[in-house]
This record gives structure tokens, C-alpha cells and sequence, in this order.
């Protein structure tokens, strides 16, 4: 008789910390931020659970022990900001960090750990990265499913105003790029961060270009809606970040 192997990611249980309240335009398209990683992940062949709270209105789990990883997910609030929310989500992910769980940051998470670790956070200098953005890929090639070269290449889709501007003390660089140094990097096997967005549609970009045109100035809205159109590696990312959780860099 044949033998049936179980996906080892059914046996899987994550958390999502969820950051942020979609617009009222969004949430009728994409329903809440978590949903967007969910479908991702459901895309990337990703069978275990996954619980979500909303850590912008002060909702956690009573304990964090039950999941394999918690991903923080992208927000309009700073990182470094005051605001009493992010001063509380900045206190649980240190000690998060301090017991060893395992972490994975998209955007405004990416920058909250960092600044957990010690990395500096600020505006980015070169101002709003927006778009399909190019990075290159200094982590393995063939783990990321992209075609090897030198250097490998990875296109996401971004909206940040704000980066890490220094690599946190004992973090490995993973991506890059001119204009975003620090896109992407990990402490050993506990935590994976990423500067741009995995789990964002192109509707969900042209909607945020939309939405801050006349911040961004006329030339960077074109460039920036013209590149919508070029396929990205989210995808891929996602598989990445899934697999990250279960082997660490090392799979």
C-alpha cells in the first residue's frame, strides 16, 4: 500500500502581531493585514495554523509559547515612535527576543526588532522607497528559488518612509540595495526581517500610491506605478520565511 507523508508545515503554529487597520477600501478587498499574509502563505504551500492579534489595540496571547514563530507585520506608525501601542509592542518583542522565540518582521516589524536589537531606525534619508524594488540577495540563491547569478536578484513591492540604517549587532545582511542597505537580515536561525512587503498585490500598491500622490511628487508616482506592472518575488519570500521557521538558514 502506498505510504502518505504529512506536510510537515500542518503540524505548524504561528502567530501573527498585526499592526495596522486597512483602510476602508482595502478591508472590503483584502478584509485585515493578517488576511494578506494568510493567503500568502496559503499560496506557498503553508497547512499549520495561525492565530492573529491586533497589536495596534493592545491584544496578545496569553502566552507565546504554543507557536513556532510570531511575524510582525507592517504599520503607518513609526517604529521608534512614543505612541503607547508601539511602546508596549517594542517591550513584548524584546522579551520575545530575550526567551528565544523565533521572530519574522515585514516592514514596520523589520525595523521595531531592529530597533529591539539595537540598530538604529529613522526616516531614510533618500525619503519614500515605493514600488517594485530591486535587491540583491546575498543569502542562498537556490533557498529563495531564484536563478542563480552574481548577484542573485529579488523584486518586491515596498511603502516605507523609515529604515534600518545600521545592521543590528550580530545580524547577517540577506538583502540590499543602494537606496535601502539593510533590507533584509537574520540572527541566526531566531529571527528573519524583511524591508519591503511579500505578502502586497499590486492593487494594494497602486492604492497607497493613490493615496500619498502628492507626497511623493508626480515623477516618483509614474516610475513608481509603472513598475506594477513587473512580476515580483513574493511568492518565493514567502516560501523563504516558512521554511526559515521550520530549519533556520541552515535548510
Amino acid at each position: 500500500m502506498p505510504t502518505f507523508t504529512q506536510d510537515p508545515t500542518a503540524h505548524m503554529h504561528l502567530c501573527i502581531l498585526e499592526n495596522d487597520d486597512l483602510d476602508p477600501p482595502l478591508s472590503q478587498r483584502y478584509t485585515r493585514v493578517a488576511a494578506m499574509f494568510e493567503h500568502l502563505f496559503a499560496q506557498a504551500g503553508y497547512l499549520g495554523r495561525i492565530d492573529t492579534f491586533s497589536a495596534r489595540h493592545g491584544q496578545y496571547p496569553a502566552s507565546f509559547e504554543a507557536y513556532d514563530a510570531v511575524l510582525l507585520t507592517g504599520s503607518r506608525a513609526d517604529s521608534f515612535s512614543d505612541e503607547p501601542w508601539v511602546v508596549a509592542l517594542r517591550e513584548r518583542v524584546t522579551r520575545l527576543l530575550q526567551d528565544q522565540h523565533k521572530l519574522l518582521g515585514v516592514c514596520f516589524g523589520h525595523q521595531l526588532i531592529a530597533h529591539c536589537l539595537g540598530a538604529p531606525v529613522q526616516r531614510a534619508p533618500q525619503g519614500w522607497r515605493v514600488g517594485r524594488q530591486a535587491y540583491e540577495w546575498l543569502g542562498d540563491a537556490e533557498h529563495l528559488g531564484l536563478a542563480p547569478g552574481e548577484p542573485a536578484r529579488m523584486a518586491l513591492l515596498a511603502s516605507h518612509q523609515d529604515q534600518v540604517l545600521a545592521l543590528p549587532p550580530g545580524a547577517t545582511l540577506l538583502a540590499t540595495q543602494p537606496d535601502c542597505p539593510v533590507a533584509a537580515y537574520a540572527l541566526g536561525d531566531q529571527v528573519f526581517c524583511i524591508q519591503p512587503h511579500p505578502e502586497f498585490t499590486p492593487e494594494m500598491s497602486a492604492f497607497l500610491l493613490d493615496k500619498r500622490r502628492a507626497q511623493l511628487g508626480e515623477p516618483l508616482y509614474q516610475r513608481s506605478m509603472g513598475s506594477l506592472s513587473e512580476p515580483h518575488d513574493g511568492l518565493a519570500l514567502a516560501r523563504f520565511m516558512i521554511r526559515f521557521v521550520q530549519h533556520g538558514l541552515s535548510a
